[in-house]
């Protein structure tokens, strides 16, 4: 019950563990297919997935959920990147300081820990995310929900 005196819904943990297994299942770095067919599974994904929950109060699971996705998307972006010379490039491109890019692309820490620096955050921000068309949890949420 809600503050309120109210019942309100909210999906079951296996519902959101199927959610995570699919995403992670389409957002599987050693699949190669390009980030624009992956964007448009993920989005397709994303939408059904909340519009079929559109009753329910889930917003801080979404929002981690979003998270971690992004971080994924992030981890895929910086493997295609391969060489040094490409991400270095790549990241100044982007608005990162030459050293620092030059740092970053020469790191021998592993991708997770490496997207989850402020640096490629930065870079690889939410707003070119979304330029690249893909649609966030959050944001199909608050658009949908009732």
């Amino acid at each position: 019950m809600s503050k309120g005196g109210k019942w309100k819904p909210k999906p079951h943990l296996k519902s959101y563990q199927k959610l995570i297994r699919k995403l992670k299942q389409l957002t599987d770095r050693s699949w190669s297919i390009s980030l624009d067919n992956r964007i448009k599974k993920i989005n397709y994904l994303i939408i059904g997935w909340v519009n079929y929950f559109r009753i329910a109060n889930m917003k801080n699971r979404i929002t981690e959920i979003d998270e971690h996705l992004r971080t994924r998307i992030r981890v895929i972006i910086w493997k295609q990147w391969k060489k040094i010379t490409k991400r270095q490039k790549a990241l100044e491109k982007l608005g990162v300081n030459k050293e620092i890019a030059h740092n970053l692309a020469c790191t021998r820490k592993g991708y997770q820990l490496i997207c989850k620096t402020d640096w490629i955050k930065f870079a690889i921000n939410n707003e070119r995310l979304r330029k690249r068309g893909l649609v966030f949890l959050l944001d199909q949420y608050e658009k949908v929900h009732i």
